[in-house]
């Protein structure tokens, strides 16, 4: 059973920062999924992957889960959002930094 610890990115329907700081232990998959043959449905025996998601407040905390529990996990870290214009009249600066691109 391996698990990786991530910090999941915003969704598309998100416009603000909420449950970005979280850090998540998420299980990999042990064996394929495979398709039924009668319905067409895709299955899979192992009930971790997927259905396991555990939340934590900060990394240290997701890490001494997985170690105290004796699980092997990767670390996975975010990177850092690019900063963006603030309002639309920054577009118009005169200290605008980046040239037109128009």
């Amino acid at each position: 059973m391996f698990a990786k610890i991530f910090q999941p990115a915003k969704t598309a329907m998100q416009s603000g920062k909420a449950k970005s700081g979280q850090w998540v232990l998420e299980f990999e998959a042990e064996a394929a999924r495979r398709i039924d043959p009668l319905m067409g449905w895709t299955s899979g025996e192992d009930t971790t992957a997927g259905q396991v998601r555990l939340t934590f407040e900060d990394k240290a905390a997701a890490v001494n889960y997985a170690q105290s529990r004796s699980i092997p996990y990767q670390l996975v870290e975010s990177r850092a959002a690019a900063p963006v214009a603030k309002a639309y009249s920054d577009n118009f600066s005169f200290r605008r930094r980046k040239p037109w691109t128009h």
